[in-house]
């Protein structure tokens, strides 16, 4: 294990057995137990630094990237300070107690290393603190009506350490706690017993509390929910792991493998692989970390009952939806004259069968039942987009799942925008672009299907968004998300994998730098350091462009980011996907309606200058490139304080240089000493659905300390 930096950029010093003075965590006494002196503390975090993800227990490894997330999330929507010993202390007021973290790597931007963490209070033999517990612990710590409150690291001065000795054993997770994520018969796990507070307990001061925004500020935080999806994405994190350490190679098709990559998930995300409704079965059809397939199921949709748009041309001349989803389904698909074939999610069928305006439609012979037909499809990294490498077309479809932090059924006004920004890039802006980024582009949305009632309305979860397939399956394009998210490796030949050897987890970023190290002889940071900057010019700087010159913000988060590697794995180009994520500046919409007159009428697409900058701060800024920093920083790969001055003298050059942009961007991260951050854990607390209500107003969002801010 490396030397864990300190917040001085020099490494932290462990020692064994070093001795604390006993100390309170709180202001005072009353507020939390009292610390463990610091023998007893060091030795019980003294076998915490080995890397649990690559445990030979799968059930071990799923526990520790979990707690990993809930912390995290918890560290950054609280922006506590990197402690000055090694070891995170979270006090836990409302339980009467303190939590005790080992930290293996502190990152400026987010993306920390952290070891299992124990109750400060515990016996000295008493395992680690499980991602349930965890989960109930924190919940509770959320106020159950308004803003959440803000917290203080506490961290003493002279409090004992852990061990970083490389030789250390890896303490695993008691299996009482692995039996908490395990589902039972109800189908959700027993809470864990909450913990009564002292009497004696002071409340929280919340006199530091920063903004926080969220759309329900009356509403309640339900830590039981969280406790219930933390559970379901453990077991089914469980799954995927021994999955893939069974099966680590990848497939021929190097887009399709990149989209399966994501084994773990959002790493501030509490419950990135909860999917309540799966079955076990259903798991492996459906979901891309397994490699699943299954064919489509059909639907005929009469005339009255359809609603449709497309752009979608072919040699110039334009293809109404309804004619290409046959092509799409293939020969032998029995559809009725002047029905259009509608695809569906098998999952989805079986949801909307029973609601009543679907079951009337049902009824009345507006819409027929043709059964699954054609062949498989495979679900990329959205769960609900399918794919396949022969077909034109990509298809978006609804899915009532809730996946991180929404259901994902698409929107009537979201199709609408998928072939609105299509149009607008055809009546000029894309050449406009392309002369200045020919290496970038949108993946597009040019066409969709969906169903209205007798009445003209939209019947919801029956829309489907058809997406154009840019790729062959010797493109080696990755989402941004799966090129940093770690998983098995594969055993080099002549090696066997037994229960008892640990196994290699890495990301192929991390592969991608190490071969381009060893072929050109540099070291893994200049590469690293090299391979970044060529990420700005062919990634970041074509999106800026087109928020100054269009006046178009993109949700460019890692997941909707494709990143086009050449043969030597640096970057060569990207694509953004999405037909949700993007922000029409109110203050360019005159701008835009002369490009393309009626823009956003039906889209809803027109945002607030103030609230386009928030969010493009985050997808951008924050969760994209500060991310890619953090995701180097954590893999050893690179420095992070050098790649944040990188960052910097790139955002310098975007806004002043020779050919700087009139973006807002740049200044707002290069001035601004805090950034306005999504919360995705007090989002999940707070019950949001990202889908539902206005956009400035779907998920919680917190102010933390910018990183890039000197």
């Amino acid at each position: 294990m490396n030397a864990i930096p300190a917040p001085d950029g020099h490494p932290y010093t462990h020692e064994r057995g070093a001795r604390g003075t006993q100390a309170p965590l709180g202001s005072g006494a009353e507020s939390v137990p009292r610390q463990k002196t610091g023998s007893q503390e060091s030795e019980r975090l003294r076998g915490a630094t080995t890397d649990l993800l690559e445990h030979p227990d799968p059930h071990t490894a799923a526990q520790a990237a979990t707690i990993e997330n809930l912390l995290r999330c918890w560290v950054r929507e609280h922006d506590l300070a990197a402690p000055d010993d090694g070891t995170l202390r979270i006090p836990l007021p409302a339980s009467g107690t303190a939590l005790v973290v080992p930290v293996h790597y502190w990152s400026p931007t987010g993306w920390h290393r952290l070891g299992p963490p124990y109750l400060s209070d515990a016996p000295d033999q008493a395992p680690p603190t499980d991602a349930v517990t965890l989960a109930a612990l924190l919940g509770r710590e959320t106020p159950t009506t308004g803003a959440p409150t803000q917290p203080t690291a506490l961290t003493a001065p002279d409090a004992p350490i852990a061990s970083t000795a490389p030789d250390a054993p890896a303490e695993p997770i008691a299996s009482d706690a692995l039996d908490a994520a395990e589902p039972h018969a109800s189908g959700a796990p027993d809470a864990p017993a909450e913990p009564r507070a002292s009497a004696t307990t002071d409340a929280p001061d919340t006199s530091d509390t920063p903004a926080h925004s969220h759309s329900h500020s009356h509403a309640s935080a339900d830590g039981g929910d969280l406790v219930g999806r933390v559970a379901d994405s453990v077991r089914r994190t469980v799954v995927f792991i021994t999955d893939r350490r069974e099966n680590p190679a990848d497939g021929p098709d190097l887009f399709l493998s990149a989209e399966q990559a994501l084994l773990l998930g959002h790493p501030l995300h509490p419950t990135p692989k909860s999917r309540e409704g799966l079955s076990g079965a259903e798991t492996r059809l459906y979901s891309p970390e397994l490699r699943g397939s299954f064919p489509l199921h059909w639907m005929a949709v009469a005339p009255s009952a359809l609603a449709t748009d497309s752009a979608w041309t072919e040699r110039g001349r334009l293809v109404p939806a309804e004619q290409l989803t046959p092509r799409l389904a293939g020969a032998g698909l029995r559809l009725p004259d002047g029905y259009a074939a509608l695809p569906m999610h098998p999952w989805q069928v079986r949801e909307i069968r029973h609601r009543p305006d679907t079951a009337k439609l049902l009824d009345a012979g507006l819409l027929l039942d043709l059964g699954p037909h054609g062949s498989p499809w495979y679900p990329t990294s959205s769960v609900r987009t399918l794919y396949r490498s022969d077909a034109p077309a990509m298809l978006k479809l609804s899915l009532g799942l809730r996946i991180t932090n929404s259901r994902r059924e698409n929107l009537r006004k979201e199709l609408h925008r998928g072939v609105e920004v299509h149009r607008l890039l055809r009546v000029g802006l894309a050449e406009q672009w392309q002369a200045a980024h020919p290496g970038f582009d949108i993946v597009r949305d040019p066409a969709w299907l969906a169903v209205n009632d007798p009445d003209g309305n939209p019947v919801p979860g029956l829309d489907v968004m058809i997406r154009h397939n840019p790729f062959t399956p010797t493109d080696d394009v990755s989402c941004v998300a799966g090129l940093v998210s770690p998983r098995p490796q594969a055993q080099p030949t002549g090696q066997q994998h037994s229960e008892q050897s640990r196994t290699t987890t890495r990301a192929r970023l991390t592969e991608i730098v190490t071969r381009l190290a060893g072929r050109t002889g540099r070291p893994r940071g200049a590469v690293a350091a090299e391979w970044f900057l060529r990420y700005l010019e062919q990634v970041v700087r074509p999106v800026l462009w087109l928020d100054s010159e269009a006046g178009i913000a993109l949700e460019a988060h890692q997941q909707n980011t494709l990143l086009l590697l050449d043969q030597e794995g640096w970057p060569a180009g990207g694509r953004y996907r999405d037909n949700q994520g993007y922000y029409f500046r109110e203050s360019r919409r005159a701008e835009l309606n002369e490009r393309l007159p009626g823009i956003g009428e039906n889209s809803d697409t027109f945002v607030s200058d103030e609230v386009t900058d928030e969010r493009f701060a985050y997808y951008l800024g924050i969760n994209n490139v500060l991310g890619l920093i953090g995701a180097f920083g954590s893999q050893r790969l690179a420095d992070e304080r050098l790649l944040l001055a990188a960052f910097r003298r790139f955002l310098t050059d975007v806004a002043s240089g020779p050919a700087r942009l009139r973006t807002s961007l740049p200044p707002q991260l290069l001035d601004s000493p805090v950034l306005r951050c999504k919360a995705n854990l007090l989002t999940r607390l707070h019950g949001l659905d990202e889908l539902v209500g206005p956009v400035d107003t779907q998920s919680v969002y917190v102010t933390i300390a910018n990183p890039l801010h000197s």
